[in-house]
């Protein structure tokens, strides 16, 4: 691009109509080209997206710009921004991505806030089934520092990552390990059981959309109707579950009254489905029977 000593200003505006003009503009909700220009810019200039509201008319030198071009290049031809730059924040952590994983979603904040506002003792035991980037593990443990939390993922590389996460935030204490589902699971009486599984039907037109396009099928599809994996989970958590034990699954907005079923023919109780910001049914959970 030739247009040396662009402001801050200029380039977000430069970089607004680029992504409009590929597809990445208002989705009714938000701006969604405006939204990624300031991510990634804030990046390129290492700063907090508040530097470029204080500093406007602040220029960029020619390293700053041509890093910022290579962005938005990446970003029109659809690369999530959460790969570009190599992080996602989640909860109150900064969470390093890559291509392994699911990249970590704000609705699934909600799957942390209801497993902390659980009535479990303070040095529960605590299972994170497929956790990718270690987001939901790292956050719980984050906020309950007396909680044993073990994640596990079937992906060697997503272990790799989770573990790295943990390193970062100096929660080492998280352990992480490879395991399919329970496979590699010591059988153990956990009081809380989290998870985030694949859940779409994998023929879902939504496949071919947005950042799920780069991100890796084993985290996102589960059989024709996306609960494949969510039947195994419920099935087999029981046999991991202390007496009153937790069992909290995120899940499609569409899906929430066959998981509560499939949670009602596996003998849970105390069932319960938990609706986002949006005002959809989002998570469902339930504890196991007493043995």
């Amino acid at each position: 691009m030739d247009r040396p000593e662009l402001t801050i200003a200029q380039a977000l505006a430069w970089a607004k109509e680029q992504l409009s003009a590929q597809g990445v503009s208002d989705d009714g909700l938000f701006d969604s080209a405006a939204i990624d220009s300031k991510i990634l810019l804030a990046a390129c200039l290492q700063q907090e997206q508040v530097y470029l509201h204080t500093w406007p008319e602040k220029h960029l030198d020619e390293q700053q710009m041509c890093a910022f071009e290579n962005y938005i290049c990446q970003r029109s031809a659809g690369h999530p921004v959460a790969h570009i730059i190599g992080y996602r924040d989640f909860w109150s952590l900064r969470l390093k991505v890559s291509a392994a994983t699911l990249i970590p979603r704000p609705e699934t904040e909600l799957l942390v806030e209801i497993a902390l506002n659980l009535p479990i003792t303070k040095d529960a035991k605590v299972l994170d089934l497929g956790t990718g980037t270690g987001a939901i593990a790292l956050a719980l443990a984050s906020e309950c520092l007396y909680w044993s939390v073990t994640g596990i993922d079937k992906s060697s590389a997503a272990v790799s990552l989770a573990k790295e996460n943990g390193v970062q935030h100096q929660l080492e204490r998280v352990n992480f390990i490879q395991s399919d589902w329970f496979s590699g699971v010591e059988q153990c009486a956990f009081d809380l059981i989290v998870t985030n599984p694949p859940y779409i039907e994998d023929n879902n037109h939504y496949l071919q959309q947005g950042d799920v396009r780069f991100e890796p099928s084993s985290a996102l599809t589960s059989g024709a109707d996306g609960l494949d994996d969510i039947r195994l989970i419920i099935a087999q958590s029981k046999k991991y579950l202390a007496n009153k034990g937790y069992l909290v699954i995120e899940h499609g907005y569409q899906q929430s009254a066959q998981v509560a079923d499939i949670f009602r023919d596996n003998g849970f109780e105390d069932i319960r489905i938990e609706y986002d910001l949006n005002d959809l049914p989002r998570v469902t959970l339930g504890s196991i029977l007493p043995k």
